[in-house]
């Protein structure tokens, strides 16, 4: 289990347009907003990463870089990409699903075809949202077992705006005893 406070696990994959993604060398002012998405099978990841993708230029203004990423190989990942629309929303790709499962992530079986009539890879993260400190530490985190009831980005942002404001530390890191 991830915890606020500490070291998030490395995290690196080839991006479409941006080179290999380093989460390590980032380098936000405040976070770096890591979206784990479902893949292009998703019609609920679609519309999630569309909202995203309008929303990028807020997060920058409040010094957190954003990028989206999924095992998805690199072909489908820019189809994606083409369907969001989303040209200013970095897109990460091939991500290992050992690596998916460091951060918390739950992996599913592919059952065929989506409602979305595209295949669904033999095995496939779920998704989780996370704010990680330029430290590499963990901020906030959300990890979902389904594809819907996904935290909303318009809250995020209000959130990070608190957290800046207030200088809001990080919380749920105590790992003593109970």
């Amino acid at each position: 289990m991830l915890l606020p406070r500490h070291l998030v696990p490395e995290l690196r994959v080839p991006t479409l347009a941006h080179g290999e993604f380093d989460l390590a060398e980032d380098a936000p002012a405040r976070f770096t907003l890591v979206c784990f998405y479902r893949g292009l099978h998703c019609p609920i990841c679609l519309k999630y990463l569309r909202e995203l993708g309008s929303l990028v230029p807020e997060f920058e203004r409040r010094g957190t870089k954003v990028i989206a990423i999924s095992s998805d190989i690199a072909e489908r990942t820019q189809e994606m990409a083409r369907k969001t629309g989303a040209s200013r929303l970095r897109f990460g790709h091939s991500l290992s699903l050992a690596v998916a499962r460091q951060w918390g992530l739950y992996i599913s079986a592919s059952r065929g075809k989506s409602s979305a009539n595209i295949d669904e890879p033999s095995l496939f993260s779920e998704p989780g949202v996370f704010l990680v400190r330029p430290d590499g530490t963990l901020y906030y985190g959300a990890v979902q077992t389904m594809p819907f009831a996904r935290p909303l980005f318009s809250e995020l942002l209000q959130a990070i705006d608190f957290a800046i404001t207030k200088d809001y530390p990080a919380r749920g890191e105590y790992d003593g005893p109970l």
